[in-house]
């Protein structure tokens, strides 16, 4: 009853448009499997991993409706098979005195007021599926058990990326709070010689001023990336399981390593990626669905057989005088529902192009989002080689606005402004680096991760 499923064909181009130096087209073999973040070489990272795998309540949770799915694709499965059950009763009873019971001839009904009951048997119903409805409902519970596997490892995908990228901001503010620190203490020296200089009456008030305001300012930021690697920190200890109040991150200048990534062929994502197979799967048991909803419009048939032993009383329960059976067919169906079938038909058909759609859009949301990644992680490359020469630059720059400065053939102005552009050159640097590590884990979440 079911129509004949297959994939749906969805045109994907042959390469990608944004491959480049930093995201060859290389065999999707060479990419990262399993644990795909040790490409950064941090083992803060690698432990933090492995505790969120341990303890995140979100991927506990879906692996519990995993489990949910996988019982239900079982219980779909017993189905198919016959119901045997078994059943044994031993009573007293009285019958009353004033029953309605009468026998033919009007009298009141003969035998005894207070007898026993008791039975031993068994029963067994088989329905046979002559229109495949129980086949499909298996099949529709085997494909959502499917969908309910990859959705897991999106689930557990996703937990690690977010991991991923929480672990490169923390650990980038780490660095930018020790640039922040070396440049008070820079601040602070200029200050010293600027307060030195108008008490020598080679500086003015104005100068002074500058150098207050230029330190303060620094001290500022510094405290504001205090405050955003609390938060990141929190979110590190609610991913990894753990009560924000009892985490702690020491802060630390790494040097992550910023890995190539092998993308593949664009064919090769709708392998990879588990939120592709989940739309898949649940495509095909939309279209198994409207086998369920075709054979509820036939007649059922299920084979009934019933066998055992009934007795009054006695301890010879079971002998041949106390035998009892029944076998006899069943066949029910509906004469008139008028249009409720072919409704649910109908709502079946449409639930499966609903399905189909979802899938394609799936699929070119992939596309789009490797796409994306790949442009952002060459174009920061690229943009790299440039902010590092102009963090170069900016502190020649401001070499020479100090030595000008001390030998007094500058104000205080140029001193500050070359100040100023090389904080915010190498402030600058170390936000495009920390970019640069989360286009990468973007890229790998967008590839499907470990996952297979």
């Amino acid at each position: 009853m079911a129509p004949a499923y297959e994939r749906q064909a969805i045109a994907v181009p042959e390469d990608f448009k944004e491959a480049g130096p930093w995201t060859p087209a290389a065999p999707s073999e060479a990419v990262p499997r399993g644990a795909w973040w040790t490409a950064f070489g941090d083992p803060d990272l690698d432990r933090l991993e492995a505790q969120a795998a341990e303890a995140n309540p979100t991927l506990a949770a879906a692996t519990a409706a995993y489990a949910q799915a996988r019982a239900l694709a079982a219980q779909a499965q017993a189905g198919l098979l016959p119901d045997i059950g078994g059943a044994a009763l031993a009573t007293r009873q009285r019958r009353s005195d004033n029953a309605p019971l009468r026998n033919s001839n009007g009298n009141a009904p003969t035998g005894a007021d207070e007898y026993s009951n008791r039975s031993l048997g068994a029963a067994i119903a088989w329905e046979i599926d002559l229109w495949g409805r129980l086949r499909n409902l298996a099949a529709v519970a085997g494909a959502n058990s499917q969908a309910s596997a990859a959705d897991l490892e999106s689930v557990r995908l996703s937990l690690q990326a977010e991991l991923a990228n929480s672990y490169m901001l923390l650990r980038g503010l780490d660095a930018q709070h020790a640039l922040l620190t070396d440049t008070v203490e820079a601040f602070r020296r200029a200050q010293d010689l600027t307060d030195a200089r108008h008490t020598g009456g080679a500086s003015s008030g104005l100068d002074l001023g500058r150098a207050r305001t230029q330190l303060s300012t620094a001290r500022a930021q510094l405290k504001d990336v205090e405050a955003q690697r609390a938060l990141y920190e929190h979110a590190i200890a609610a991913l990894t399981g753990q009560a924000a109040s009892s985490f702690s991150l020491p802060p630390k200048v790494v040097a992550l390593a910023q890995p190539r990534l092998p993308v593949g062929q664009p064919s090769t994502l709708l392998e990879r990626r588990p939120d592709i197979a989940a739309a898949e799967r649940r495509a095909a048991a939309a279209n198994a669905q409207i086998g369920v909803a075709r054979a509820a419009r036939f007649p059922s048939l299920t084979l009934n057989a019933q066998a055992g032993w009934q007795s009054a009383g006695g301890i010879d329960l079971i002998s041949a005088p106390n035998a009892v059976w029944l076998v006899g067919p069943q066949l029910a169906g509906s004469l008139f529902d008028f249009g409720r079938r072919a409704s649910t038909v109908r709502a079946t058909q449409a639930a499966f192009d609903q399905a189909s759609a979802n899938y394609r859009a799936v699929v070119l949301a992939a596309l789009r989002g490797v796409e994306d990644q790949m442009a952002l992680a060459n174009r920061l490359a690229e943009e790299a080689v440039d902010q590092d020469a102009a963090v170069a630059a900016a502190r020649d720059t401001e070499r020479l606005a100090l030595i000008r400065y001390r030998e007094g053939a500058a104000n205080y102005l140029e001193v500050v402004t070359a100040q100023t552009a090389r904080l915010t050159a190498e402030r600058a640097a170390l936000t495009l680096t920390t970019r640069r590590l989360q286009a990468s884990v973007d890229l790998v979440r967008q590839l499907g991760g470990g996952w297979g």
